[in-house]
């Protein structure tokens, strides 16, 4: 194969800077919060909108990353690039997010399955559930743990949680940062 081509070179770089600080952002909000939600300090609902929003802020580095190559690399960039940018950003924030969830997880709280499936039978009794639906419940949730005790299912299972939230950034983030390169003899005209 032949050398690296001068568009990849910075490309690469970008994508791992941006990439590694987004990564850290996630494993550390998560290294915050799962405790706390563990510990009962926060409950199921205001974990889940704590995890996504910390998920979001950390995937924000998407667009910092894509605006970032466009400015270094003479100012245009097209829809594909910037997707391609942003969709590995995404890609390395995602292996952070999942290696420090299977940490947590097999290390400090393999029994958070446990605790989970009890506060959510606990808010189902109070909301006046029937045996019938509560016992679907536990039955979902031994699924659950099934699927979290095994590394690899575990992995694939933590992916999709921040994955379609980068997917999501990423194209937006390369559609409004797409600037293409004016055709010569196009007359540029300034606007506020």
């Amino acid at each position: 194969m032949g050398a690296e081509s001068e568009e990849t070179k910075p490309m690469k770089r970008i994508v791992l800077i941006f990439g590694l600080i987004s990564g850290v952002i996630s494993s550390g909000l998560m290294c915050i919060t799962m405790p706390l939600a563990h510990k009962d300090i926060i409950n199921n609902d205001t974990g889940l909108v704590i995890g996504y929003t910390a998920i979001v802020l950390s995937l924000l580095l998407v667009f910092f990353g894509i605006r970032t190559y466009r400015d270094n690399h003479g100012g245009t960039i097209t829809f594909g690039r910037g997707f391609a940018v942003g969709i590995l950003i995404t890609l390395i924030s995602c292996v952070f997010y999942v290696a420090t969830w299977e940490v947590i997880y097999f290390n400090f709280m393999p029994d958070f399955v446990e605790r989970y499936t009890a506060s959510q039978v606990k808010d189902m009794q109070r909301a006046g559930a029937t045996e019938a639906q509560i016992a679907a419940k536990r039955a979902e949730m031994a699924r659950m743990k099934a699927t979290l005790d095994n590394p690899v299912t575990n992995a694939a299972a933590v992916f999709i949680e921040p994955f379609p939230v980068g997917l999501v950034i990423t194209l937006v983030s390369a559609a409004i940062l797409r600037r293409r390169s004016p055709s010569p003899g196009a007359t540029v005209t300034a606007t506020a």
